[in-house]
């Protein structure tokens, strides 16, 4: 087991950063167990982090950080009970290409495909679905090692107790070290991209959440203008944004562009209602055709910090038009899009769509720019319309609050207590939002 002390770990978008006493890189699960039990002993605390892509300090640690590097790929296939078993430091890109090779796919995925099949689970990742969920939801069974150095098994059958919480675990429970997802046939998806004005978009956003397996759209602050995305499963035949097509919209304007846009907009902020508006007007409206990680995901190079909320989905449409008439009204200049997502309800205890149809809104700001004053006023907002705050982004809840918007708040910190009585794997943002 390789090791390595006294380093500096940081986040993706640099906002967090930690210095543990110790990194372990584990080659096997009985040596993450052994590691897991060692630090115990020593007083440790012991937190896993995969690529850091959580806004908070979820896998900050001074004690123990273990590094999944070396728990990566795919355990099995069982194409009859269609599910795939992929070792926890998986990114999801591996799998995604790897699952496309053998003809198979997630049914729903996120927008980028950077982090680690554990830590995309256990921070509630999500795409948008009308009938599809995130993709802990997707999950049929799990291996845990826990504070004593037990390796759990769980699933409905297994530890159903256990599974019904550490699907959305927050590295709370333990170390994920495996997951089993449910998988399908490789299918195509069409995606439908347009712009639309925001009122329009808001008044139909019933009718176009109802008629689109997913839907989803971007609302540019200081405009009235909004992008919206359709995807629908197609017979076919594939056919793929093309090369050139997909570059500029892709690389040149959602990537290049836009850096340069939001490094202007950052040094002189006067400037960014401006760009908001020409940004707004370049991307067209095109259709494509194409595997389902080709169409649900999307680079995302330029670095940014990110707050988002899960709603009601009956309050999202107010709570963005209250969003909006803030920005209006206030000295704020935002040069990031604000993005509307969408989820079924689903049964796992600290999931952000837990028990009710969610819309997420998501607001962000490029990297190095201050952020507090609107994710202030935003989460003011979504606070009001009993928002729950997805758990890897910016917010400033804790237990108190927490508590009252999860009806099943109180299961999740009882398995905990079982689980981890010492509190081997807390840390300041759990002691926050969970309580201690």
């Amino acid at each position: 087991m390789a090791g390595a002390s006294s380093s500096t770990w940081r986040n993706w978008a640099g906002n967090v950063t930690s210095r543990p006493a110790r990194e372990v890189s584990p080659a096997s699960v009985e040596e993450l167990a052994e590691a897991v039990t060692r630090a115990a002993a020593e007083g440790l605390t012991v937190k896993p982090v995969g690529t850091g892509h959580s806004f908070t300090a979820t896998a900050a640690t001074e004690g123990l950080l273990v590094r999944p590097d070396l728990l990566t790929g795919i355990r099995g296939i069982d194409r009859a009970a269609g599910t795939v078993t992929v070792e926890a430091g998986t990114p999801l890109k591996r799998l995604n290409l790897a699952l496309a090779r053998e003809g198979l796919s997630l049914t729903n995925m996120g927008d980028i495909m950077e982090q680690t099949v554990a830590g995309a689970t256990s921070t509630g990742t999500h795409g948008t679905g009308r009938d599809s969920a995130s993709i802990a939801a997707q999950i049929r069974a799990l291996e845990l090692v826990t504070a004593d150095g037990s390796i759990l098994k769980c699933s409905e059958k297994e530890n159903p107790e256990v599974f019904a919480a550490a699907r959305i675990g927050l590295g709370a429970l333990g170390v994920i070290t495996a997951v089993t997802l449910a998988v399908e046939p490789v299918f195509l998806l069409t995606a439908r991209e347009e712009p639309m004005a925001f009122d329009r978009v808001t008044a139909e956003f019933d009718e176009l959440f109802a008629e689109n397996e997913h839907f989803e759209f971007y609302w540019f602050p200081h405009t009235g203008n909004c992008n919206t995305k359709r995807n629908n499963r197609s017979a076919g035949p594939a056919a793929p944004a093309g090369r050139v097509s997909s570059w500029i919209e892709d690389e040149f304007l959602s990537n290049g562009v836009f850096q340069l846009a939001c490094s202007l907009g950052r040094a002189v902020p006067g400037t960014i209602p401006a760009i908001a508006k020409l940004s707004s007007r370049a991307l067209s409206a095109r259709t494509y055709t194409d595997i389902p990680y080709e169409v649900f995901t999307s680079p995302r190079r330029v670095r940014f910090v990110e707050m988002e909320y899960a709603l009601p989905r009956e309050a999202a449409m107010e709570a963005l038009r209250e969003v909006k008439a803030m920005v209006e009204r206030s000295p704020l200049r935002v040069s990031f899009p604000v993005e509307v997502r969408t989820a079924p309800a689903d049964d796992i205890s600290l999931s952000t769509a837990s028990g009710r149809e969610s819309a997420y809104i998501a607001v962000h700001l490029y990297k190095g720019t201050p952020y507090q004053a609107y994710f202030t006023a935003v989460e003011q907002i979504m606070t009001a319309h009993g928002g729950r705050p997805h758990w890897g982004k910016v917010h400033t809840r804790d237990a108190e609050y927490l508590a009252g918007v999860y009806p099943r708040f109180g299961e999740f910190t009882a398995l905990r207590d079982r689980l981890d009585p010492e509190r081997v794997f807390a840390n300041a943002y759990l002691r926050r939002v969970l309580g201690d």
